[in-house]
């Protein structure tokens, strides 16, 4: 079958196309014909050779952790689904191929009106991150404010129509040209600001009469996390999941923290709430269906130009979702 692999740590180009052996699923693990992709900032970790412990690869390695596709067989001790199920999984790796195996425990059937492109940009990581940042760490209510970092991204595009479906009064994004800033307004966010000019949190404060956003996503870090940190209103809740600067956000005034009743804590998909995930991807796939959620897919090539891929991530160039088709 036709992977990606890493050979040697890298840019974009040491991800090279290769024919490798077809994977074999073992005992309670299903290998899926690997229809899409995601693509993630985690994969390019294992593609320089940045990712440690528990998440470290050895070389060579087929790098992807999400896919979607259809059940082509399962492991011993596997029941279900059948195959030709329709199907997305987080995996350790080897997403960036043909076929895939992952852990039956793994699987999430998709659900009919639902695209597996669609389900790939928000029942995978964007998605259960968008959601469980806004409700499991954000504990957002109606009618409070948000702030979305990276407001055009994969997991900020869906926060933000997540904010509004639930009620959000005021929701603002960052991001950092015109025409993502025009994007973020046509996902229903009421303003959209740049968080690389100084005065950015003064136009978040004015947008919410002056108190700040109740609800703070981050994902940015370095300055710009720190920015986000004098937008948060009293009582309000700053999540941190990401540093796309390449520099975590500093640590927080705790005296400010203490006097306003604020919390800063972090969110990581894996550490969502036991049974959760299930429930935040009924949900999401309700909100779909109905089309109060659009999953917005800013980039889709060939399996082939996973290095283009890369490289349009890392450089910012897109918005939404960044997928292979294989």
């Amino acid at each position: 079958m036709r992977a990606i692999r890493v050979e040697e740590p890298g840019g974009p180009d040491a991800l090279v196309l290769r024919d490798v052996a077809e994977p074999e699923p073992g005992a309670r693990e299903v290998l899926i014909r690997v229809e899409v992709a995601g693509v993630n900032y985690a994969d390019t970790g294992v593609r320089a050779g940045m990712m440690f412990g528990p998440h470290a690869h050895e070389l060579p390695v087929t790098p992807g952790f999400e896919v979607a596709g259809t059940v082509a067989a399962l492991g011993e001790g596997v029941a279900g689904p059948e195959e030709g199920t329709r199907v997305v999984a987080v995996l350790d790796s080897g997403g960036y191929a043909e076929y895939a195996v992952a852990g039956a425990g793994s699987l999430v059937e998709v659900p009919d009106g639902v695209s597996l492109e669609a389900a790939t940009a928000a029942l995978l990581v964007q998605g259960i991150t968008a959601y469980g940042t806004l409700h499991d760490a954000g504990r957002l209510a109606a009618g409070e404010s948000v702030l979305v970092q990276a407001a055009a991204g994969g997991v900020g595009s869906l926060a933000v129509q997540l904010a509004r479906i639930a009620g959000a009064e005021t929701v603002i994004g960052t991001a950092g040209s015109e025409e993502k800033r025009e994007f973020v307004r046509s996902l229903g966010a009421d303003l959209a600001v740049d968080y690389g000019e100084d005065d950015w949190p003064e136009r978040v404060l004015e947008a919410t009469d002056g108190r700040g956003a109740d609800v703070v996503l981050e994902s940015v870090g370095g300055d710009a996390g720190a920015r986000a940190f004098e937008c948060l209103a009293p009582l309000g809740r700053l999540v941190m999941f990401g540093a796309a600067s390449g520099s975590p956000m500093p640590p927080p005034d705790l005296m400010r923290m203490n006097v306003q009743g604020q919390t800063v804590t972090g969110f990581g998909g894996p550490w969502i709430r036991p049974g959760r995930a299930g429930a935040a991807r009924e949900e999401i796939s309700r909100n779909i269906a109905s089309g109060e959620l659009e999953p917005v897919i800013g980039l889709s090539l060939p399996l082939e130009r996973a290095a283009e891929a890369h490289r349009a991530l890392e450089n910012r160039e897109t918005t939404g979702k960044i997928l292979l088709t294989v």
